[in-house]
């Protein structure tokens, strides 16, 4: 599964000011609803929920919030370079500045796992987490996010 077909270029924030855990899911939520036309507010409810199972922070400052909706089509991702990283109640306690937000439909067991399986795996890649931290451009986190894509195909 490539990135590619989980974001699109409109779908990545670079420079997120937030200043909470709340207020960066109300954002993600609120950039998620224009992109898929569900409500904000059950966009939201539903990643809170995650949220309260665990922390979706997995170290290294990256969070992979997620959530199934009844009412989406696709799997749809956003992602978001925040301007200052803020507390995620994250697995080794780092503030979290690089978040991926997943959305799937209710049925999409094994693609939502394979998607999330696939996030988290590129955002292992050191250099290019270095890369996403280095600029505020949404194209070139794009390309990057991308790039690394079509290096692991080759």
């Amino acid at each position: 599964m490539a990135l590619a077909d989980l974001l699109q270029q409109d779908a990545v924030v670079p420079a997120l000011r937030v200043n909470s855990k709340k207020q960066l899911l109300q954002e993600l939520a609120a950039k998620a609803s224009k992109l898929t036309g569900i409500s904000e507010r059950e966009i939201f409810d539903v990643i809170l929920q995650r949220e309260r199972l665990g922390s979706t922070g997995v170290g290294n400052g990256i969070a992979i919030p997620h959530g199934k909706l009844g009412r989406i089509h696709a799997i749809t991702g956003i992602f978001a370079r925040l301007e200052t990283p803020v507390d995620f109640e994250a697995l080794d306690d780092q503030p979290v500045d690089l978040v991926f937000l997943l959305l799937a439909p209710e049925g999409a067991g094994a693609d939502h796992l394979k998607a999330l399986s696939r996030i988290a795996r590129v955002l292992r890649d050191q250099d290019l987490v270095a890369k996403l931290r280095a600029t505020d451009s949404a194209s070139a986190i794009y390309a990057f996010l991308n790039e690394e894509q079509a290096s692991n195909a080759a």
